[in-house]
């Protein structure tokens, strides 16, 4: 293969900082990144799951790409080709060893160019079918919701949900089901059959309030996973890379969660019985909270019941109870959760910014 002298390689030394990795990585837009020496021979690579493994560990933007990589498991050496390898030879390898990036070598090791399985393929339709839950009240968005259902609110002049549509539709979704209840038709009236916003759109009416999961007993499940987002979310989430996460670990259900910081505004006393043992200045909290994004395997839906309300943390539970895997997609591209006035301000000021 011939290296592009126009592209730009995703190169980095282990003293660079895990910032710096993840803007390089956005930059590139490869999905993997290069370690290399000094000159510039290959050490090891880091992928996108790689970086969402080591945000569930905990680890820092300040902390080096040497620290990242302490934190994966030891997988040897990475698949690595010779510069000028056959075409057919490289895809090929890609198949064998499931990856999508192959780093092209001279023959001091040095790197000189990347083979991207989308320079041999074209672009195909994501392996997924799309839910979107649409049908609540809104209240919290009160006046705005009183004769428009939350998902159809205008941000940077289209619908929310057309937002998300499109979304589906550019990572090459083809089907998608919309769940419907507090002023269905308005929904309706805008989508029609999906083929105007280049999908097939498909809707699941409630004839009363389901719950945030319990749609999902209606769902026309095939045989590929089910992307379930809520349908007030705005998000630049690389679903493809979610799916390839969710493939990797074999998990039944994937949760996308987003870290919530907050400032706890006194010293907080760490006690043992009636002993102080510990005392912090008014520290922060990180969690993973739950984003409303979920990659599930068709057969999930088969526990939902369809006689009462279910709720999503109704399901993971049970998922959890029953020894399925549920595992978390850590987000790091741009997510909001539109659920109060002043998250629809925002999503108004971000989308005139190009953020959404």
């Amino acid at each position: 293969m011939p290296t592009n002298p126009s592209r730009e390689l995703p190169l980095i030394t282990k003293s660079s900082r895990v910032r710096e990795l993840m803007s390089l990585m956005d930059r590139c837009a490869m999905g993997i990144t290069l370690v290399v020496d000094q000159e510039q021979r290959l050490e090891a690579t880091i992928t996108d799951g790689d970086v969402r493994r080591a945000i569930l560990l905990g680890i820092e933007l300040d902390e080096t790409t040497a620290q990242l990589l302490a934190t994966r498991k030891d997988r040897g050496r990475p698949v690595t080709a010779s510069a000028g390898t056959d075409a057919d030879e490289l895809r090929q390898l890609m198949a064998q060893c499931g990856v999508r990036q192959i780093p092209l070598l001279d023959p001091d090791q040095r790197v000189v160019d990347i083979a991207l399985e989308s320079d041999y393929l074209a672009a195909s339709a994501l392996g997924l079918d799309g839910f979107i839950m649409a049908g609540g009240f809104g209240k919290r968005l009160m006046p705005l919701t009183e004769t428009c259902p939350k998902p159809m609110l205008p941000v940077n002049g289209k619908p929310i949900l057309e937002h998300l549509v499109h979304k589906f539709r550019s990572a090459g979704i083809q089907h998608v089901s919309i769940s419907t209840h507090y002023l269905a038709e308005s929904i309706i009236e805008h989508f029609h059959d999906g083929k105007d916003f280049g999908v097939e759109i498909e809707y699941v009416g409630e004839d009363q309030p389901m719950g945030t999961a319990g749609a999902l007993a209606k769902a026309a499940v095939g045989n590929l996973p089910l992307l379930v987002v809520n349908g007030d979310i705005l998000t630049s989430i690389d679903f493809r890379a979610m799916l390839e996460f969710h493939r990797e670990h074999s998990a039944d259900m994937t949760i996308a969660v987003q870290q919530y910081e907050m400032r706890i505004p006194y010293g907080v006393v760490t006690t043992e019985g009636i002993d102080a043992i510990r005392i912090v200045e008014k520290p922060t909290v990180r969690n993973f909270v739950n984003a409303g994004i979920y990659l599930i395997q068709p057969g999930v839906c088969k526990m939902v019941p369809s006689d009462r309300t279910f709720d999503m943390p109704d399901l993971i539970t049970s998922l959890i109870s029953t020894g399925k895997r549920v595992i978390c997609f850590p987000i790091r591209e741009y997510w909001l959760d539109i659920g109060h006035i002043e998250h629809y301000e925002r999503a108004t000021q971000d989308a005139s910014r190009g953020m959404v």
